[in-house]
């Protein structure tokens, strides 16, 4: 994570000007069975794509609401990271992609029983999304269905 004045003057500016929002109470729900029988998805927040989907768009006004569906069998390596913002260095996301979708890990914990499974898909986001309401209303409701689908008990949220 870039220090502030390490950022260009066109991101400070908005930085300093954005309307910070407070999300109160936090959406969220207690797991209904232990740790070692739930199946686990990986949302991140990394713009990953694999080569075959379409590249998130940076010309939509306030961020790409959309998120790319990535299967479980996805080579690490051959997703592309496009994530829109330059306040940190993309560098360690290209070397271990396991940063940004710890799917290697997330079989590594279901192979020694910590989790029970992991789930046969995961979602993508373009982080940096400055103008929610879209993501909300309209693309969160088809990422939940997603999960729900793979009967999904924990999703392990990666903010990038």
């Amino acid at each position: 994570m870039a220090e502030l004045s390490e950022l260009p003057l066109k991101t400070r500016l908005f930085l300093a000007a954005y309307r910070w929002r407070r999300i109160d109470p936090v959406p969220w729900s207690p797991l209904r069975k232990p740790l070692r029988e739930c199946r686990v998805a990986v949302v991140s927040s990394a713009g990953l794509t694999r080569p075959d989907q379409a590249p998130f768009d940076d010309d939509v006004r306030g961020g790409d609401p959309t998120y790319r569906i990535l299967p479980a069998d996805t080579e690490l390596g051959e997703l592309l990271e496009s994530h829109r913002s330059e306040s940190f260095d993309h560098s360690g996301l290209r070397e271990d992609p396991n940063l940004a979708l710890p799917l290697d890990r997330l079989k590594e914990l279901a192979g020694a029983g910590t989790i029970g499974d992991v789930a046969p898909r995961h979602l993508s986001f373009m982080g940096s999304i400055t103008a929610t309401g879209r993501l909300v209303k309209e693309t969160a409701p088809g990422a939940v269905n997603t999960l729900v689908a793979d009967q999904v008990d924990l999703a392990l949220f990666v903010p990038v």
